[in-house]
């Protein structure tokens, strides 16, 4: 075996366990703050004057877009995103570089908001950010993972355009 060969399974196993780490910690704070609320805690917490924690339930994409009832449109928007994500797995087994890790932190987030789809029919959102009385959209642990992924990719789009371009 080629010393290439086994630097490529290396950085493949760094990111499966990049996938494997943003879903279980998306999936402990979601459990941790439900079985709160199970056991008769309302989970409305002050952290500070722009972060507070509090649970709803997102049937809807992305920070609450798109919210449906567990209907025909929602079974079909949660076989769009199977399919989003394994067009995901697809462009991870072949991307090369920092591209594959961001598309990782995306893959880690999208399973773990699609285990809540699936289990739940909706997914659980608690992180309200918020500057006096406006807030931004609740979101999770998970959305922050496929935020920075996507950020991440854009900016190597980006950063690819300027060096093509100064080439010219």
């Amino acid at each position: 075996m080629h010393a290439q060969d086994v630097q490529q399974k290396i950085n493949f196993m760094k990111k499966i366990i990049i996938i494997f780490l943003a879903f279980f910690l998306d999936r402990i704070t979601k459990i941790y703050l439900i079985n709160l609320q199970e056991s008769g805690i309302d989970i409305d917490f002050y952290i500070n004057s722009f972060l507070n924690f509090y649970l709803v339930w997102n049937t809807g994409i992305g920070f609450g877009l798109i919210a449906l009832e567990a209907s025909i449109y929602y079974h079909i928007l949660t076989f769009v995103i199977i399919i989003v994500n394994l067009g995901l797995i697809y462009f991870l087994i072949k991307s090369k570089g920092i591209r594959g890790y961001f598309i990782a932190l995306v893959i880690g987030g999208s399973l773990g908001n699609l285990t809540d789809r699936i289990y739940y029919y909706a997914v659980p959102d608690f992180i309200d950010l918020h500057i006096n009385n406006y807030h931004w959209f609740i979101f999770n642990v998970a959305d922050i993972f496929i935020t920075v992924g996507i950020i991440g990719l854009m900016l190597i789009e980006v950063l690819k355009k300027e060096v093509v371009t100064e080439n010219v």
